[in-house]
């Protein structure tokens, strides 16, 4: 077998069957296999995924993942895939015919361990006014993706989960997913794909960000609230403070490795350059509101939320809610 998706999904049997019609129209010079795994759902995903198989061009595989969480749930289609090549993708996606042509066509002219593209909306409404339409930290709230028409080494940028490809020679170098810091249900915490990349970055592991490798992201109605940006920011914070207290990587930018944390002087667990921040954004919130920019007004607003999920994790931190771990590949 040459190539394996695997798809992590949660009560989203509707999406899910629109998905895989949609992979159901590939059409690779290569052999390929899809695996579903299905993180406890309750609305028929396991009857909608037997249905398509009974159409669908190559072996429709259903699995049963109970640990709640997306790693978990990638991290049991990965053990279960038998393709060298393992796609990773959502259950609201759409792709055109060639996509898996043009993941493989990168692997082997890159010479990388894992690539990730372009993931482009599908808007289900219109897009609110305060929501960028040129890309930035807005984009990331609704899992899109553009990093221009060049190949780009990841580093300081990571690739979106919704459209990557890894060797999975990938996997026996830097591990899998990690369990804590992926989506559970209830929460949206979500940085599974970053620390995975920080990981696979320290054991020599190579990344490349390929424009022609894209997918279509449905992005409904519901995620064009200001509430769930603030939400989702939130939890950002939260995700990103977890990292903090197990390994000691910066909460802005986890990448950065000029930064040593043990120099830099904390006030209630939290660096002291963090609360400038903060004022410094509070100031640019006013400012951007009194110019009439909603996106940048917005901007900052949210950077507010994402100080606040820091807050609040260093707080559980600094009163023994979270163990203290190190940093390890997941198993």
């Amino acid at each position: 077998m040459d190539l394996s998706i695997v798809i992590a999904t949660y009560n989203r049997a509707s999406d899910l069957r629109a998905t895989l019609s949609s992979l159901a129209d590939l059409r690779p010079a290569c052999s390929w296999e899809t695996i579903v795994v299905d993180n406890n759902s309750t609305d028929g995903t396991r009857e909608a995924v037997e249905e398509m198989s009974a159409r669908f061009p190559v072996p429709l595989r259903y699995y049963l993942e109970r640990q709640q969480g997306r790693s978990p749930a990638l991290n049991a289609g990965i053990r279960a895939a038998a393709g060298s090549i393992i796609v990773t993708t959502d259950d609201d996606v759409r792709v055109d015919a060639d996509w898996l042509d043009r993941i493989s066509d990168a692997l082997n002219h890159l010479g990388c361990d894992y690539v990730g593209g372009r993931v482009l909306p599908l808007w289900q409404a219109p897009p609110p006014r305060w929501l960028s339409q040129r890309g930035g930290k807005h984009w990331a709230v609704i899992a899109l993706l553009d990093y221009g028409d060049r190949p780009i080494e990841f580093g300081a940028r990571v690739p979106l989960g919704v459209n990557m490809a890894f060797r999975r020679t990938a996997f026996d170098r830097a591990g899998l997913f990690d369990p804590d810091t992926g989506r559970k249900a209830g929460t949206l915490l979500g940085q599974e794909v970053r620390e995975w990349c920080i990981r696979a970055r320290a054991a020599g592991l190579r990344g490349f960000y390929v424009p022609e490798m894209a997918v279509r992201h449905v992005i409904p109605a519901a995620r064009l609230k200001k509430a769930y940006f603030r939400r989702w920011f939130y939890w950002r914070g939260i995700s990103r403070a977890m990292l903090y207290e197990r390994a000691g990587l910066d909460m802005e930018a986890p990448e950065r490795t000029a930064l040593d944390v043990r120099t830099v002087p904390h006030v209630l667990g939290v660096p002291r350059y963090l609360y400038r921040k903060a004022l410094a954004s509070v100031r640019d919130w006013i400012v951007s509101a009194f110019r009439r920019d909603p996106v940048a007004s917005f901007e900052h607003e949210l950077w507010l939320w994402f100080f606040a999920g820091i807050i609040r994790q260093r707080w559980k931190d600094r009163h023994g809610l979270r163990t203290r771990a190190a940093l390890t590949p997941a198993a």
